[in-house]
């Protein structure tokens, strides 16, 4: 698929976020070349009216100058310090990150700055930046902050990856980079979602997801199902139509009316993952950090 890259400077680089569990977010790109047929984001773009069907990902806007004008407004009077969420709305390594840089910039930036953040991804080129994510998890520190990596892994199963995630890379390739991070004193995570009904929430399959993050050394691992709202409703069920046509019956009675699942078909499957995560004994088992240097006391003068 031919991609077109939109360079364009950018006027703010943070985002306030409501109805999140951050207020912050932060993203280099707009747009994403992964194009998963369940992203939530399609949402957005429909809302925005962009194209969220098959014609999201196939324009990325890259915002050149985002690491500088994170820097200024990391150094504002009103800025206190909250953390960020980097990659709320598109992938911080997709592919073009390879060439332009512009999370790594954004990292230094932020561990300059000591200010806590997370991140969100299926992209295994973040082992690049593991130098500038140990000195970020240490700047942090200083201030009893914390920042943690979150890979976005929904399930092992190679028919259901490959079908709806055709952009990304696959699922053991992270688990490879979430295991180097943590091995580098990085804290990473595992989020298995969205896991689809029918398709990836069989109990062997859930398993093997939370087996395998647990090798790898993932400090903790959440789950939760699908949700439709629209825009991605509509591309979403074009391609289970086409990919799985025997499924399309279930979705279409199961998301009639509504975006989310009611609790007593989420809560299942999410309580089933919180039960494999501490039968396989799943936490943050990252070598002992070194505890970083004390703040440089502040000299007065006598008068």
């Amino acid at each position: 698929m031919q991609i077109e890259y939109r360079e364009e400077p950018c006027r703010s680089a943070l985002n306030r976020v409501k109805g999140m569990p951050f207020e912050w977010s932060l993203n280099p790109y707009m747009g994403c070349a992964h194009r998963c047929t369940f992203c939530y984001v399609r949402a957005f773009e429909l809302r925005a009216d962009r194209p969220a069907d098959d014609r999201y990902g196939r324009s990325i806007r890259v915002k050149t100058n985002i690491a500088q004008v994170l820097a200024r407004e990391l150094v504002r009077p009103a800025w206190l310090g909250a953390g960020i969420a980097i990659g709320a709305a598109t992938d911080p390594y997709q592919p073009c990150e390879g060439r332009y840089r512009l999370t790594r910039a954004c990292l230094e930036v932020l561990g300059a700055a000591a200010n806590p953040f997370s991140l969100i991804t299926r992209g295994p080129m973040i082992v690049r930046d593991l130098d500038v994510l140990q000195t970020a998890t240490a700047q942090a520190a200083t201030r009893g902050a914390e920042v943690s990596v979150m890979f976005s892994i929904p399930t092992l199963d190679d028919e259901v990856w490959r079908t709806t995630e055709p952009g990304t890379a696959p699922p053991r390739q992270r688990l490879r980079a979430l295991k180097e991070l943590v091995a580098g004193g990085v804290k990473a995570s595992v989020g298995m979602a969205p896991i689809l009904p029918g398709l990836s929430d069989r109990p062997e399959q859930l398993e093997a997801v939370v087996q395998a993050a647990r090798e790898a050394g993932a400090a903790s691992i959440w789950a939760n199902l699908l949700y439709l709202k629209p825009g991605t409703r509509e591309h979403f069920l074009v391609a289970l139509a086409h990919d799985w046509p025997e499924e399309l019956d279930r979705y279409e009675q199961l998301y009639d009316g509504r975006a989310y699942l009611p609790a007593e078909e989420t809560q299942p499957v999410r309580d089933r993952v919180r039960a494999l995560a501490r039968e396989h004994g799943v936490r943050d088992r990252r070598p002992p950090q070194p505890e970083p240097p004390p703040q440089p006391e502040q000299l007065t003068l006598a008068v």
